[in-house]
């Protein structure tokens, strides 16, 4: 099964722009956990590349992203095959992704989540470009359950301990959303804070309590879990942008994170 790339407009026409995204971060970190956005590259792959660039190479990277669409269950894996971006396919590490829905009570193999989302896609020219052979793991949570989060996360890690390999768990999620840019980074800030200090459950917390419209809050959850898990003991902000920057209107705009957990 081969996922064929449905959303062009994400991308710049020319792909080898990725390489303006992308700074030279001398100084790696021995990253646990990403959360990278997903919006179109010229609002947020300058964030998004920052994430990337201050990490190492992994052999597989299982990439977390919300639900915008509702569809399929809600934890869906994507099954074996490859996902096609414009520098070359990324092979499903399909050995990987059955053991962690062996591992888990509620994850299962799915493609109807994935048919029309690109909060994965968007992410993949970065990994190709970072590492070329790696493999991926594509998961779409459309849960806001703590619970069900946690039993990702321990499935992921569970699988991580039998698999052998270097893994590296993405989180894909913008921030807020059509907010005044004073109001998206005081809400951004709040949740930041709980990511910062790698609190899954106090970020759900808070992005429910105060509706805080930030996406991809159960992936980042997850992905929290994990990283604690695997023995994360710092988060940090590398990038902090919003869609503003770039169009020029601060009343509505979209926030976006670059961070990493080691």
């Amino acid at each position: 099964m081969k996922r064929t790339m449905r959303f062009k407009n994400w991308y710049p026409d020319n792909i080898e722009e990725i390489e303006n995204y992308i700074p030279d971060v001398k100084e790696k970190k021995a990253v646990i956990g990403i959360v990278s956005p997903h919006a179109g590259w010229i609002y947020s792959g300058r964030t998004a590349g920052t994430a990337y660039a201050s990490s190492g190479m992994f052999d597989t990277y299982v990439i977390l992203c919300p639900s915008h669409t509702g569809l399929g269950p809600e934890i869906s894996i994507y099954p074996s095959g490859s996902w096609e971006t414009p520098i070359g396919d990324l092979e499903i590490d399909y050995e990987f992704a059955k053991l962690i829905a062996l591992n888990s009570k509620f994850a299962e193999f799915d493609d109807t989540a994935h048919i029309m989302e690109h909060s994965i896609e968007v992410q993949l020219p970065f990994i190709k470009k970072i590492n070329p052979s790696a493999k991926i793991v594509p998961i779409c949570i459309a849960s806001y359950e703590c619970a069900k989060c946690m039993d990702l996360a321990q499935a992921v890690y569970k699988a991580s301990n039998e698999h052998n390999k270097k893994v590296c768990v993405i989180a894909s999620t913008d921030m807020s959303h059509y907010s005044n840019a004073s109001i998206a980074k005081i809400c951004d800030d709040m949740a930041i804070k709980e990511i910062m200090q790698l609190d899954g459950k106090g970020l759900l917390e808070v992005v429910e309590e105060k509706n805080i419209s930030m996406c991809g809050a159960p992936p980042v959850a997850a992905m929290l879990f994990y990283s604690k898990l695997a023995g994360a003991k710092t988060a940090e902000l590398v990038r902090y942008s919003n869609s503003g920057e770039v169009s020029g209107d601060f009343s509505e705009v979209v926030g976006y994170a670059g961070m990493i957990v080691y």
